[in-house]
């Protein structure tokens, strides 16, 4: 059975004001969804990635857990702020790796997942990272968007409540999102076309 929402809400909110206790009993409740997540952004990386979803949950659970001020705002805060640290955890291993190897290999993930695929399957992780970094330089609202949709599994109507916006507008810049990123990521902006 799933916990209500409104338990995780509780509990969030308690660990906001230094209650310990709270953070151990809600980890039981959003562990299987965190792990959901972990195993959905994961399948798009390469095969032979060496990070498994436990690994890429925990990683998480610590960031979470060494917080010392966070502000809680219900569950779909919470998995925003888990969906930004799997993107670190990621781009970090991904970025750890490539220098290890030292050849420049591409890690690939598919960025159109979440509803209407892109014409590109996969797409350097790095090279992703890079450019939402620049699409958040350009629209804030919009790199946020691609940031909990894509990394954080969220529904529109979770990244709506999240951001405070309507689904409407999440869809319409989700897609236009998207649309940049496939063209950055394509090269189309240093071809002009």
């Amino acid at each position: 059975m799933a916990p209500s929402p409104g338990r995780v809400t509780e509990l969030l909110v308690e660990w906001s004001r230094g209650d310990r206790d709270a953070l151990e009993e809600l980890v039981p409740l959003v562990y299987s969804e965190l792990r959901k997540i972990a195993r959905q952004r994961l399948s798009q990386e390469r095969p032979d990635h060496t990070l498994v979803p436990t690994a890429l949950v925990h990683e998480t659970y610590l960031r979470l857990a060494g917080q010392k001020r966070a502000q809680w705002h219900g569950r779909a805060h919470f998995f925003a702020v888990s969906a930004q640290l799997m993107r670190r955890i990621l781009v970090d291993h991904a970025r750890a790796r490539r220098t290890a190897k030292r050849e420049g290999a591409c890690f690939t993930v598919a960025l159109g997942e979440a509803d209407a695929p892109l014409e590109q399957r996969g797409t350097d992780l790095l090279a992703l990272d890079e450019a939402l970094r620049d699409l958040e330089a350009l629209d804030a609202r919009q790199g946020r968007i691609v940031e909990l949709r894509y990394f954080g599994g969220l529904t529109v109507e979770e990244t709506a409540r999240v951001l405070e916006i309507s689904a409407r507008t999440v869809k319409r810049e989700w897609r236009m999102a998207k649309a940049w990123l496939g063209r950055e990521l394509r090269g189309d902006r240093a071809t002009g076309s």
